[in-house]
């Protein structure tokens, strides 16, 4: 199924986009130099607008790092893993391309590493710009092109950006279309991991901008690439006790021959972006814009360690596509000496994914026998039991924030505004036995094809708020800031989630013939209301350097479980101290920033599955943790070398106990017996350490300017999955092995030319991020999959600039 809005039309879009300014060329074949934004400031100086306004980073009161157009380009980044990597304070979990779920400082419990979209919201945002991106299931995957910088934003930022900030917001700031010169560039880049066939892929970038006129400018980047594979199918037998149709003991046994393929998990993306600036005059600037990105996946990105060394056993087709689209208008202007800022933004995206989900079946005959096995075709005949997992995801997102500020000259400084979010997310997954008319666990689902289990959901998410955060400079070099915001949210689920059985239950009511839903079986709505704040003060003790603290909540809001019986889950809090000095030394030339926190996380959201539930997870508030770190990051610049780096370290942590779900649905901490994961438990995904360091010398060449530069990411091991085994007290999943992975590259520019040779995870180490499973980690827990970094990737990229 495509989304509506489709391959062609996004296409048509963007190519006419790049037509129509194909004309105004010949306007200025010598196009005047535009001065830029920091021709008057430090070279070495970022600006940022963290705060939603511009200052420079080494002002901001917040830990923060910042990845500057210069820096993504000099580490190849392409994607999310490629700069996750290069920020301590993020980790993340994942299945594969757009399967991210991504937190900061440890503020993880892993709740939604399973995939489910009917449970809570993500603790982290993306934004585009002005505009979020992130939705219910977390935020795709863009590929970064013509981007100015990335900005980390961890602890709480509530105030400024909402609930879906609870443990920090990650911004992609775009480059903006540019009224006062022409501007192009052509970017080719070729890579091999030399695995063999599949293992090659490339990347074409280009973007352009054209002065349309003294007051508008059209800004346009179209991009394809091809990531290949690393992860090879090798042959494999399964065999399943299972019972023939006169109750009989039957081994059934097949071969994933038909799908054996080497390096499978090839990806290609393609997409573009375009952004019209208009200056209506000298106070007023308005630019629509629009982002469309297409994306097919093949095989898995998990190996099984168990078959070997990115090796698995496959033996149903895996396959994925994710299409999305981001349509958005910001409009800046001034009333008064006053700034009014007005953000809107539509996003639609659609997901689908089939996977192998031949491990539930698997584990569900080792531990409940082999009914789960039994399966008949229309003749009586047994039939394979492999389940094949299909999940159709439908997201939308409707955001609009209008906010006013006061100028920035004052000794007083405000921002305040209205924000507005609708989200939505129709979820269709559906359990598969390929050619099954009834079974020992009954026929299939009705209106859902050969589904064993189907799930027909539609969930609308709400957020209403007004926020407002001001400054006062109490003395010349000692400034105080406050912000809050008030916010109402309006969460609802409906839909059907069950067996065959359920179908037939009193408790769901019947639908229309014509309605895709087989029976409505709940329908729920929950509301929440309260405020997130923040407060800071911040002393300048010199030009060079700035000492902060803050105090800041973040919140998240609770939802509605599908499963009967079962109450909504309510918001859970985090609590966040931090205190942080920000330097610069030599001359600025060494800038060195530090940063101690402790947060309180309150209410953990926790996916858990309760007694009888066939491994369906509901959302329960588990309990409290506790995080403590450190991070921090430095530059150091001299003549032509430079030496950068940052790292994090990080004590997370249950103060409370999780507990089991008794026969009642709900957590039993009175029994010892029911203890989940006692006090003091690491939480999981995020390393105790992690860190990276570049180095890096620039030296000319005759009239070339080249450059060689080595960077080294280290990562300590993590903790895979939260709760323990209830019968050993033991890990349900093995905890992740600590890495370190060496990256290298050289290259020149010559002129408007460049070129450059990398090599990426230079002694192909085999990092392991995560250990996921296909259903609940309880049951198939021994037949996790290892999520890894790419393997030794070697690459040559050449570009061209105007």
């Amino acid at each position: 199924m495509r989304s509506s809005f489709g391959r062609s039309t996004a296409f048509i879009l963007l190519a006419s986009t790049s037509v129509l300014a194909t004309p105004a060329l010949a306007q200025s074949t010598t196009p005047a130099k535009t001065p830029a934004a920091t021709d008057n400031v430090d070279a070495n100086e970022i600006i940022v607008t963290a705060q939603k306004r511009s200052q420079s980073l080494q002002d901001v009161p917040i830990s923060i790092q910042a990845l500057t157009g210069t820096s993504l380009k000099d580490h190849q980044v392409a994607d999310f893993s490629d700069y996750a990597a290069l920020l301590p304070s993020v980790s993340y979990q994942s299945y594969g391309p757009g399967q991210s779920q991504i937190y900061f400082r440890g503020v993880s419990s892993g709740a939604n590493a399973n995939g489910s979209h009917s449970g809570p919201q993500p603790t982290s945002a993306m934004y585009v710009d002005e505009v979020p991106l992130t939705t219910i299931g977390g935020a795709p995957d863009m590929h970064v092109y013509d981007v100015a910088r990335v900005e980390a934003l961890s602890g709480p930022q509530g105030t400024l950006y909402g609930a879906s900030s609870l443990s920090g917001t990650l911004r992609v700031i775009t480059n903006q279309p540019n009224p006062n010169r022409f501007e192009a560039s052509f970017d080719a880049t070729g890579t091999t991991l030399a695995k063999g066939a599949n293992s090659s892929g490339g990347t074409i970038e280009g973007m352009i901008n054209v002065p349309l006129s003294e007051r508008i400018a059209l800004r346009t980047s179209m991009f394809y690439e091809r990531d290949g594979g690393y992860i090879s199918n090798t042959l494999g037998t399964r065999s399943y006790d299972a019972y023939d149709i006169n109750g009989n003991p039957v081994t059934l046994t097949y071969t994933n021959a038909k799908y054996v393929k080497k390096n499978f998990n090839d990806v290609e993306t393609w997409g573009g972006r375009a952004a019209l600036g208009i200056d209506l005059d000298d106070n007023w600037t308005v630019t629509p814009s629009i982002i469309y990105q297409n994306q097919t996946s093949h095989g898995t990105f998990l190996f099984d360690p168990k078959v070997g060394d990115l090796q698995v056993h496959d033996f149903t087709p895996d396959y994925g596509t994710d299409e999305w689209y981001q349509a958005a208008l910001t409009i800046k202007g001034k009333i008064g000496s006053w700034d009014l800022t007005y953000a809107g933004g539509y996003f639609e995206r659609q997901t689908d994914l089939t996977q192998d989900y031949s491990y539930y079946t698997v584990s569900y005959v080792d531990n409940y026998g082999p009914s789960y096995a039994s399966y008949y075709d229309g003749n009586g005949n047994n039939v394979d039991p492999t389940q094949v997992y299909r999940g159709i995801d439908k997201y939308s997102k409707l955001s609009q924030e209008v906010r006013i500020s006061s100028p920035s000259e004052n000794r007083w400084h405000l921002i305040a505004g209205l924000f507005y979010e609708r989200q939505t997310d129709k979820i269709h997954a559906d359990y598969i036995v390929p050619g099954f008319t009834d079974s020992l666990l009954g026929p299939p689902v009705p209106k859902c094809g050969d589904d064993i289990f189907c799930t027909r959901v539609y969930r609308v998410d709400r957020d209403y708020a007004a926020f407002a955060d001001g400054s006062y400079d109490i003395l010349d070099n000692l400034t105080l800031d406050a912000g809050i915001r008030y916010f109402k949210t309006k969460n609802s689920l409906g839909g059907f989630s069950g067996f065959a059985g359920t179908v037939s239950s009193a408790s769901c009511t019947p639908t229309a013939a014509s309605d895709p839903v087989p029976c409505t079986l709940f329908d729920f709505t929950t509301k929440d209301s309260g405020e997130t704040h923040k407060v800071s003060l911040t002393w300048k003790m010199t030009p060079d350097a700035m000492l902060y603290g803050t105090y800041s909540t973040g919140y998240r809001p609770g939802g509605i479980n599908r499963r009967a019986g079962v109450p909504p889950y309510r918001p859970d809090t985090l609590s966040n101290y931090e205190i942080g000095v920000k330097t610069q030394w030599l001359d600025r030339h060494l800038t060195i920033n530090l940063t101690a926190f402790q947060e309180e996380w309150h209410d953990i959201q926790f996916g858990l599955a309760a007694f009888g539930s066939n491994g369906v997870i509901s959302t329960y508030n588990a309990g409290n943790a506790r995080i403590k770190g450190l991070e921090g990051d430095f530059s150091l610049r001299m003549s032509g070398f430079s030496l950068s780096g940052s790292a994090t370290y990080i004590d997370a942590y249950l103060t409370t106990p999780f507990c089991q779900i008794d026969t009642n649905g709900l957590p039993n901490c009175t029994d010892p017996n029911y203890i989940a994961t006692p006090a003091g438990t690491k939480l999981p995904t995020q390393p105790d350490f992690k860190g990276n360091l570049t180095a890096r010398y620039d030296f000319p060449v005759g009239s070339a300017n080249a450059f060689v530069q080595g960077t080294l990411n280290h990562q300590s091991g993590t903790r895979s999955y939260l709760t323990v085994d209830p019968y050993s007290g033991g890990e349900v999943l093995p905890n992740t092995q600590g890495f370190t992975s060496a990256d290298f590259s050289l290259g020149m520019n010559y002129g408007t030319w460049k070129w450059s040779l990398f090599l990426t995870n230079a002694f192909d180490e085999r990092g392991v991020l995560s250990l996921n499973t296909v259903c609940v980690p309880s049951l198939c827990g021994a037949y996790a999959r290892a999520y890894p970094i790419k393997p030794r990737t070697l690459g040559l990229s050449i570009g061209y600039k105007y």
